[in-house]
């Protein structure tokens, strides 16, 4: 909640800041002279300062709820606390009480787990030292090495000073000391705002785990090996999906038989997740590289039918009775009327349907895959290696935009008419 907090002041007071600076400064653009460009999809651009702020707020969170050294100390969150610490404890044995002390060496998790050596006082309750990882807790029986123990009556009674029993808790300087039902000290070292490694590992530890991985590779495989091998799998299977979908819409389109043929397959298909037919798959083509090809296919297929149906349906009609007008026949109109107009949505379909594809191709290779991104994040998060876990989401995040930019980038070359009338 503390993170999420945070990003959102950065937003509002970004959006803000941006809107004061460029208040003075419009843009002389058609856009610019429109009267009216609330709810108008062509009248909104992506603001570039906003991006830019928006991915530098997600990198300085990620840094400084990680410790990044990448980032100055004074914007990292409260760490965990490492070092020496003391607390005093009270004992009650038949009436008669007495103080000792306990020091707690709380160290890096990697580091030295050494345990201090202390004098153990003249009274009958002696000083106790304990050694705690950071982020971790520990049950220390203080009467252990005292004279007088629970099984002689006697008792922690305070903390510090502070009253205790047990199920209660006292909050000291660097740590939570809390008291067990049978009455022993459970030290809590205060674990501060930042996270575990084990959990989030800072942004140069996953950049130095792609160095390594880019240069000795992952499980007798180089990193661009299993990237190509997924790209490879989403690519055919997208490409077979559109060979087929793509008529199939068109004759949905163009048919009233062929809609009322198809249309409660397709419409029954097109809300079932890919990930669902993964057991099917498998019985039906095995685990191999057929089967991952299938399951893409399939999540292709649905996607690129339904948008070249919608092309079809959304060509305008005056322009078919212009041709018809025209002496055109009914595959000049194809050729040159219902295929051009419906291109958009195809493209528009294409990029939905690349985008599941290659979400699929990963949950896809969790099943007995030899390569992939998949495979390498599979093997990753059951030996608990976040950061390579880490970096191949990031890969795939980015691969999976840059996919998409050269779709956008396609569509803008080959059908240059979008938008026009």
């Amino acid at each position: 909640m503390t993170i999420l907090a945070i990003y959102v002041a950065i937003f509002i007071g970004g959006f803000f800041a941006v809107k004061y600076i460029t208040a003075s400064t419009q843009p002389k653009d058609y856009t610019s002279l429109k009267t009216v460009t609330f709810g108008d999809e062509s009248a909104v651009r992506p603001n570039r300062a906003a991006s830019i702020i928006s991915i530098v707020t997600i990198f300085l969170l990620w840094g400084s709820f990680t410790g990044s050294s990448l980032i100055p100390s004074f914007l990292h969150a409260p760490a965990a606390y490492t070092g020496l610490g003391e607390f005093n404890y009270t004992v009650d044995a038949n009436g008669q009480t007495d103080d000792a002390t306990v020091t707690v060496n709380v160290h890096e998790t990697d580091g030295e787990a050494a345990v201090p050596e202390v004098e153990p006082g003249d009274g009958f309750a002696k000083n106790d030292s304990i050694s705690i990882a950071k982020y971790r807790s520990k049950l220390l029986r203080v009467d252990a090495n005292d004279e007088q123990g629970r099984d002689e009556g006697a008792k922690i009674v305070a903390v510090n000073g502070k009253a205790i029993e047990p199920g209660g808790e006292v909050i000291v300087d660097f740590a939570r000391i809390a008291m067990t039902p049978k009455g022993t000290l459970n030290i809590v070292p205060k674990t501060g705002w930042q996270m575990q490694p084990l959990y989030l590992p800072p942004p140069e530890k996953v950049a130095s785990r792609l160095v390594e991985i880019s240069s000795t590779g992952f499980r007798n495989s180089t990193l661009w090996e299993h990237l190509g091998y997924s790209l490879f799998r989403v690519i055919v299977g997208f490409l077979i999906g559109a060979a087929v979908g793509i008529p199939l819409g068109y004759a949905m389109g163009l048919s009233n038989w062929f809609r009322g043929w198809f249309d409660p397959v397709v419409e029954f298909m097109r809300p079932v997740p890919p990930l669902a037919l993964i057991p099917l798959v498998i019985i039906w083509a095995g685990i191999g590289e057929v089967g991952k090809i299938v399951l893409l296919f399939l999540a292709a297929l649905w996607i690129m039918a339904i948008a070249a149906r919608s092309g079809v349906s959304g060509v305008n009609i005056t322009k078919v009775h212009a041709a018809y007008s025209l002496g055109a026949s009914k595959w000049q109109i194809m050729r040159h009327v219902i295929i051009p107009n419906s291109l958009p949505e195809i493209f528009t379909g294409a990029r939905v349907a690349m985008g599941v594809c290659w979400g699929t191709v990963v949950a896809a290779e969790l099943v007995a895959a030899e390569k992939g991104a998949g495979m390498m994040i599979m093997v990753a998060s059951k030996f608990q290696n976040t950061d390579i876990v880490l970096m191949g989401i990031i890969l795939i995040g980015v691969i999976g935009f840059s996919i998409d930019v050269l779709m956008r980038w396609a569509e803008r070359l080959l059908v240059p008419w979008k938008g026009r009338s």
